[in-house]
């Protein structure tokens, strides 16, 4: 069992340290995929940080995705 919950949390810090650097990246670059963000203040993208860190498998295809028109 022990084996188990140390293999659990590995995965856990795992996916929160992909999760920490793809919040990075994708605040940094948040006014290029929604241009409603070039105007909010630091305070906003701070308080967006945990979700983007829970949620980075859905935002990392907005992410990578290139841009075409």
């Amino acid at each position: 069992m022990e084996i188990a919950i140390n293999v659990f949390l590995g995965i856990l810090g795992v996916y929160f340290l992909v999760g920490l650097l793809v919040g990075i990246i994708f605040l940094l670059k948040a006014k290029k995929f929604d241009p409603l963000m070039a105007d909010t203040k630091k305070k906003v993208r701070f308080l967006l940080f945990p979700g983007v860190i829970a949620t980075w498998p859905f935002l990392i295809g907005k992410l990578f995705k290139s841009k075409t028109v």
